[in-house]
């Protein structure tokens, strides 16, 4: 499976992506480890996951989660 950077043909590294408040959503170096992350609406880390399995899952355990603003229905996987 390709990396966001190579689906989007990215050359310069670190690659980021940011939200509006300026959390990096994604980011990715020029080895191929990338992680992800995900922020409650007041900006705390509630979610981590990275390219070699470590994962930090403190998102709540409700059926919605709200993200800047908007609500978002949770699935188990």
């Amino acid at each position: 499976m390709k990396t966001i950077a190579e689906q989007l043909n990215i050359k310069d590294f670190p690659f980021r992506i940011k939200d509006k408040q300026g959390n990096v959503l994604y980011q990715e170096d020029s080895n191929r480890y990338w992680s992800k992350m995900e922020y409650d609406s007041v900006g705390n880390r509630i979610y981590y996951e990275d390219s070699i399995g470590n994962i930090i899952d403190n998102r709540p355990k409700d059926d919605v989660i709200t993200i800047e603003g908007i609500k978002y229905k949770r699935i188990e996987q």
